[in-house]
């Protein structure tokens, strides 16, 4: 059942709802007008392509329900209504999104603007059905958009800009847009629901297979056997990774103007690439993504009431990586602690982290580091936790160290 509407003087704002982000996602995919959904349930998701399937058979969204036998029918479904110029969407997470990867991996290469929903799920093995963000950091080099939701409000208004950032002529990729399962997807808040005529105006109109299509009249090769030294060759194949990676850079000013356009016709802005949280003064501080984000800022708070100068960067778009935009948050500091909710196997760290290091080659400057990883397995990230990164951080910035071993911040909860 729909969450009971609330009064709201917002701008462009047909109605204000109490929701947890999986119905918040869900009210976004009703406003972008999609023309087919496809779907296979699973936990922390479950309830989002509930809540879609709902408000399909309600008559809410004019569209095409496909419930298939798995994850990988799902995407392959999408992939020929997206080439015959329909928009699409799904949602996934965890061993659904392992099982879709085969299509999963063709679709940007293809450059189809489908959008998915990841409600992120920790991996397996031992047994999990809790949030982390190991499945989305797992997807990172697969050349989808990812975009990681702070709060319940960031889910329904991020899900929509999806659509206009991968339907944009020089982008024509897909977007995943990330919100933690459990904290996020379960979470309950009053959000606001924009007007469908506002939303239709800030989407425009869907041309999504302009470039590749399915269509008699205009008869094309899709996805050509490419490669070796025969045939058409390796010409071609690096033609279709540098276009995809072009793409890719292209997105970056492409978020920051749907953004940018967001707030002019809604009132409500985000941070596109990098949020900057009371850092223009610091001398050390933490980096987040994610849900973690709040509590984080609490402890920032806290921290400052008590003479400590810290700050914050969050990171909301990770795919393609704010190289220049988190280089300039950087080098404001001169020590960074940076929180994980997954693990890069190998390197004993968080994937964030070594975007991270990265970027304070580029810096040029000599800024200590330390990796943190927390909240795996749906565990709570508190103030507290917070707090303790925030004083192992103060503590190497005053030794001027950098330390690779991580702490993991949930070790004795």
């Amino acid at each position: 059942m729909a969450s009971p509407a609330l009064k709201t003087t917002h701008p462009g704002c047909a109605q204000s709802i109490v929701c947890d982000g999986n119905e918040a996602a869900a009210w976004a995919v009703a406003l972008s007008r999609p023309d087919l959904v496809a779907v296979y349930p699973i936990t922390p998701q479950s309830s989002l392509v509930e809540y879609v399937s709902q408000f399909i058979a309600d008559g809410k969204i004019q569209a095409e329900l496909m419930n298939v036998e798995g994850e990988h029918s799902v995407l392959s479904a999408l992939h020929g209504a997206a080439l015959a110029g329909g928009r699409t969407y799904t949602a996934t997470c965890g061993p659904g999104l392992a099982f879709m990867f085969e299509p999963y991996w063709r679709t940007p290469g293809m450059r189809l603007p489908i959008v998915a929903s990841l409600v992120t799920r920790d991996g397996i093995t031992p047994q999990c059905v809790w949030g982390g963000q190991q499945d989305a950091m797992t997807m990172k080099e697969t050349g989808w958009i990812q975009i990681y939701c702070e709060t319940v409000q960031e889910v329904l208004d991020t899900t929509i800009m999806a659509y206009r950032i991968a339907e944009h002529h020089d982008v024509m990729l897909p977007v995943n847009i990330c919100h933690d399962g459990n904290y996020l997807s379960y979470g309950v808040t009053q959000v606001d629901v924009p007007e469908q005529a506002a939303v239709d105006d800030y989407l425009g109109e869907k041309d999504v297979n302009w470039h590749v299509a399915l269509d008699p009249l205009r008869p094309m090769a899709v996805d050509p056997l490419t490669g070796g030294a025969g045939g058409i060759g390796p010409s071609k194949f690096v033609a279709y990774r540098k276009s995809l990676c072009d793409g890719m850079q292209n997105a970056l000013g492409v978020i920051e103007q749907a953004h940018q356009d967001w707030a002019d016709i809604f009132g409500r802005e985000f941070a596109p690439l990098v949020e900057e949280y009371r850092l223009d003064d610091a001398d050390y501080a933490l980096v987040t993504i994610g849900s973690m984000t709040g509590a984080a800022k609490d402890a920032v708070d806290s921290a400052r009431e008590k003479g400590e100068k810290v700050g914050l960067i969050k990171i909301k778009t990770f795919r393609p990586f704010p190289i220049e935009a988190m280089t300039r948050a950087l080098s404001k500091v001169r020590a960074v602690g940076v929180v994980d909710r997954s693990v890069h196997y190998g390197w004993n760290c968080g994937p964030l982290y070594q975007e991270v290091l990265s970027c304070l080659y580029r810096t040029g400057k000599t800024i200590s580091a330390r990796p943190f990883i927390g909240g795996l397995a749906g565990a709570d990230l508190t103030e507290a936790h917070f707090a303790k990164a925030i004083q192992a951080t103060a503590t190497m910035w005053a030794d001027e160290t950098t330390i690779d071993s991580p702490i993991w911040l949930n070790e004795n909860d």
